[in-house]
């Protein structure tokens, strides 16, 4: 699977994993050098507090595109060591 956004690959992997509807891939497998920091926060009430990043591509930001569950509670634990995406990041295979 790859996640796309603004013509470029920011995340490839075999080894996703479907919670939701949503591919979570390894975290090891996102490009670091397309994100930037971000302070936003939410809450799922299975899966716990997600985390943001934004994507910084291309000079173009798509805040908040990448989240994960740093901690993830009990019974979410597939999605731990995982990010997922939005806001029009595409994952493809």
């Amino acid at each position: 699977m790859k996640a796309i956004w603004n013509n470029t690959v920011i995340a490839e992997s075999d080894d996703t994993v479907v919670v939701e509807g949503n591919h979570y891939f390894p975290a090891t497998a996102l490009k670091r050098e397309f994100t930037a920091f971000s302070n936003h926060k939410s809450s799922c009430p299975w899966k716990g507090q997600a985390s943001y990043l934004s994507l910084l591509v291309k000079g173009e930001m798509n805040p908040d595109a990448v989240w994960f569950y740093a901690e993830p509670r009990s019974g979410a634990e597939a999605v731990k060591d995982r990010v997922a995406f939005w806001k029009g990041v595409q994952v493809v295979e």
